[in-house]
Parts: C-alpha cells; structure tokens; sequence
C-alpha cells in the first residue's frame, strides 16, 4: 500500500482526467478501501481542491474548476507563466515531449482559477506558432544529461561533427545551453584536456553514465556565456571584431545569442564579435545595421569590404545606364544622383 502523501497525490493525478470516478473505481486504483478514498477525498478539500461528489450508484467524484492555488506554491503570474511554458513546449525542439506537455496544461488549467483560466485561455486562442524544420533532442537524452551534470557523473557519446566527422567522447558535464533554436552542452572533453561545446542532437549517448568526476571551476563568464562564444564564433573560419557608431542597444536587436556579442563601448559605440562560414557573409550582414562601422579584425575583411563596395558600386551604375527614362525626360546619367540640379520633381 502506498504512503499517504504519495496516495493522495495518486488520487489528484486521477481526478484531474475529466471524467467520474466512482469509490469503488478509485479503491482499486489506489488498492485501498472505499472508505479510505472518502477519508483521502476530504484531505484533498481540507487543501483547497475542490472534489465535488454526487451520490447514487451512477454518481462519484470530480475535481471541480477553480482549485485553490496555495497548496501548489504558485502565485497567480507562476500560474500562467507554467501554462504559458507548457504551451509553448508543445512546439518546440525536443522531440517526444509535445503530448506529454499537452497533457500537463490540461491538468493544470483544471484547476485553474476562473479568472486564470480564462486568461491562459485567451493567450492560447490569440497565438499561433511557427514550428521551425531544425533539428530536434530526445527528452529522454537532456534528462540524462541534466542528471549527469547534478550528479557530476562522466558522459560518454558518440558525436558527429559539422564536417561530418564521427568521434566518440568521454566529458565531464557542466550544464545545458538552449538559444530557442538548438540544446547545446557545455562540458570538460577529457581527450581534449579543454572545455568543448557540443550540439545536442548530434550526440548519441552510451548509458548509462560513467563514474563521478571531482567538480572544476567552470569557464569564464560561465556555461552560458561559454556557449555563446563557442556558437558564435569558435565554430566559423572567419572572426570579426567590428565597432558600431551606435549604441549597443541599437545593434544588439540586430544580433541573436548565436549570431555575435554586443559590447557597450560607451559614448554610443558598441563593439561586436561574430564569426561567419565566409567573408562575403560577414560583409553583407553587418552592411544590414545600417549605422557607420569601422572593422577592427581581420585585415582580409576590409580589403573584402573594398571589393563589395566597387561591385555595388559597378551595380549601381549599370541599373542607372539600363533604365528606361520616365515618360517626359531623359534618364540620369551615371554622374548624377538624385539630388543633382534638373533631376527633382517639377515645381
């Protein structure tokens, strides 16, 4: 026979599936007696769960709407901000998880007050989400590896790389880094003597885990931060160093957790760190913030950025000497912008 405390959360699992249980239905269930289940039903109320019953042999027990919310520790906005979460993990990246989290928000806006009900209700009916085509992890692996990290237990897995490549790896775990788009995480590779940055759904695990490893001081400015630098940068062949006159609030809209680091440099100048597959990439995208920029790395970056320039420019020109000429008056010649004299509007 279960413990009470663990019976009585078996027997709220049970009446929050919207539908009536009867006493005996709900004795076998919990392999009690009935009369232990009315005495575990009154519990339940003495907590604020309000358990309505209806007598008679067609009768039984329901969770009524509207539970009071103390004896689940969350205040009105964590409410809401679960079932938000719920949700939203109901589309996300880990694969395995949208029933399970369509199941959780049903029993939790059971016993939602009306008035949270209704708000989670609307956020729900008012949103639609786009479900991207990226790669997805297994919630059984992040579990796993969750565990690894507290437990401070080695990992073993077999990981593929960007390039393709096959390597199997032996870590010490530190914590798990999601940008939205991708799991990644961030550990100690015991071949590389190094902190490495792994991408989740490339990593097939060998469980269970190895033996607990002694705890290390983690990497500078911590999982998150390491993370960052790692998808941003370490894994491309070009680095840019670029100073923005603009300030960091401004170019940081511009800029994801995986596309570059924003540095405030005061005085409305920012400074930003990204890494590209190419030079032309890097080139164009941070021609897109539109403010004046100076780059400070690498050299071949701002001969690249002569090179576009002269292209635009040459592009520029063409577009101009292969337009029509508008009804009325000749086309622009090359030489003349669009401020020059004769080339306005008529008065």
């Amino acid at each position: 026979m279960m413990e009470t405390s663990a019976r009585l959360l078996r027997l709220l699992g049970l009446l929050q599936v919207p539908r009536d249980w009867t006493g005996p239905a709900l004795a076998e269930r919990l392999d009690v007696d009935v009369r232990t289940v009315r005495r575990d039903v009154d519990k339940l109320r003495t907590l604020g769960y309000p358990v309505h019953s209806t007598p008679g042999t067609t009768g039984g027990y329901r969770l009524g709407a509207g539970a009071a919310l103390p004896p689940l520790l969350l205040d009105d906005d964590e409410a809401v901000a679960v079932a938000v979460g719920l949700r939203t993990a109901a589309g996300g990246t880990v694969s395995g998880i949208e029933e399970t989290s369509v199941r959780a928000l049903a029993k939790l806006e059971q016993v939602l007050p009306n008035r949270l009900r209704r708000r989670v209700a609307a956020l729900g009916a008012a949103t639609a989400t786009l479900v991207g085509r990226g790669p997805t992890v297994d919630a059984d692996d992040l579990s796993a590896l969750a565990a690894a990290c507290r437990d401070r237990e080695r990992v073993r897995f077999d990981y593929t790389g960007g390039d393709g490549s096959e390597t199997r790896r032996i870590v010490e775990p530190e914590g798990l880094v999601h940008t939205g788009r991708r799991w990644y995480l961030v550990a100690w590779d015991t071949g590389r003597d190094d902190w490495r940055t792994f991408r989740v759904d490339r990593m097939r695990l060998r469980l269970p885990a190895g033996p607990r490893f002694a705890p290390r001081d983690p990497p500078e400015g911590g999982v998150a931060a390491f993370a960052q630098r790692g998808i941003s940068t370490g894994a491309y062949p070009y680095r840019a160093r670029v100073v923005f006159e603009a300030p960091a609030e401004q170019v940081a809209e511009w800029v994801t957790p995986a596309s570059g680091t924003v540095t405030d440099l005061g005085d409305g100048r920012c400074e930003l760190v990204a890494g590209a597959s190419g030079l032309d990439t890097l080139a164009v995208w941070i021609g897109f913030f539109g403010v004046d920029f100076h780059v400070l790395e690498p050299p071949e970056l701002v001969e690249h950025l002569d090179a576009v320039a002269a292209r635009y420019r040459r592009a520029a020109a063409a577009s101009r000497a292969a337009a029509p000429p508008d009804e009325g008056r000749p086309a622009v010649p090359p030489d003349e912008g669009p401020g020059s004299a004769g080339t306005g509007p008529p008065g």
